[in-house]
């Protein structure tokens, strides 16, 4: 009994979120399958998965295409690898962030993907003009830039975490999504762009939602709320080789500022990271912090003594109201000396 309740126990326990996208990805994924082997036509639900010829009828698929899985344990289409990997990883990060802010972070990274892989294929078709190829021969689906976007999500949290990859490789969680990142790449070099491709753009997306679109909460100031993390060490020339930083953070820079000019970036309540894009805005935003820290100190020291303080010039000035008393001799407070 104790082993048939263990299963319910963790789907009881699972949040919200992370239990419909599983479901939602099993059930998808297994009538895609069924249609499939009925079926002699290479794509047989256009409406759920994403074809670039034909999605910009169904524009739904930019999300759906990531809940089928095409196959059990190829490697276009890992069902089981799906299941068993992105489940537990989006429950420790709904648990950490909460039901909203993790579905936000799924949808963003998923359709900003998509989108752009769209994008890309209609180009590729205006250059060379070959339809059956970008157009009606490429399948979009699978949750690959949600898996890149989990990693870019732990490097963020954990990232000095140890792991072991097949229980033989040893690494630190912020190596694996450029690692994974240099998988997409050298496969789509090889020819395999679809669905790889999108790995690189999910990797992109999700820096971008986690750097500057991601709201917490900060308890400690009066429950008031920042956008993002603007810290030096999660910059996106952090991600690359040295030789590299230099055009990737003069193009940063850039895209930032115009995004900021023009109001792409939201700011935060407490304007406690603003203007924090590039490695030089560290100190600002240390001191920024010192003042900030400094500031509810003081509020909390103020708040503690206040009661104390009012007991004390209560009892002072009862000591004053009531007279001294005097001893036998006439003599105030001679007991005290004698």
């Amino acid at each position: 009994m104790a082993m048939l309740s263990s299963p319910i126990q963790i789907i009881a326990s699972t949040p919200i979120v992370t239990r419909a996208w599983s479901a939602t990805t099993l059930g998808l994924s297994l009538v895609y399958l069924w249609i499939q082997w009925s079926s002699t036509i290479p794509y047989p639900l256009p409406y759920l998965t994403l074809i670039p010829g034909e999605s910009y009828v169904f524009p739904w698929t930019l999300l759906t295409s990531a809940l089928v899985e095409t196959s059990i344990i190829e490697a276009h289409g890992q069902l089981i690898v799906t299941l068993i990997v992105v489940p537990p990883c989006l429950r420790y990060l709904e648990k950490l962030w909460g039901a909203a802010e993790t579905a936000k972070f799924i949808v963003f990274t998923i359709v900003v993907s998509n989108i752009i892989a769209f994008c890309f294929n209609w180009i590729e078709f205006t250059v060379t003009r070959n339809a059956d190829l970008f157009l009606f021969g490429m399948e979009y689906h699978g949750q690959m830039a949600l898996q890149i976007g989990i990693l870019v999500a732990f490097t963020q949290i954990i990232p000095e975490h140890q792991v072991q990859v097949l229980g033989i490789i040893k690494c630190r969680v912020k190596t694996l999504p450029m690692a994974y990142v240099t998988f997409s790449t050298v496969i789509c070099i090889l020819g395999f762009q679809c669905p790889y491709i999108v790995i690189q753009f999910g990797f992109l997306f999700s820096w971008v939602w986690l750097r500057f679109y991601k709201k917490n909460t900060i308890d400690s100031l009066g429950g008031g709320y920042s956008y993002g993390d603007r810290s030096e060490t999660f910059a996106i020339v952090n991600w690359f080789p040295p030789f590299l930083h230099k055009p990737i953070g003069a193009l940063g820079n850039f895209i930032y500022a115009n995004a900021s000019r023009y109001h792409l970036i939201p700011t935060s309540s407490t304007d406690i990271e603003a203007n924090n894009f590039t490695p030089g805005g560290a100190r600002a935003e240390a001191e920024r912090r010192r003042q900030m820290a400094l500031k509810a100190l003081d509020q909390r020291v103020a708040n503690s003594s206040s009661p104390a303080n009012g007991t004390a010039s209560s009892k002072s000035t009862a000591g004053q109201a009531e007279p001294p008393a005097e001893n036998e001799d006439g003599d105030i407070g001679a007991s005290s000396s004698r």
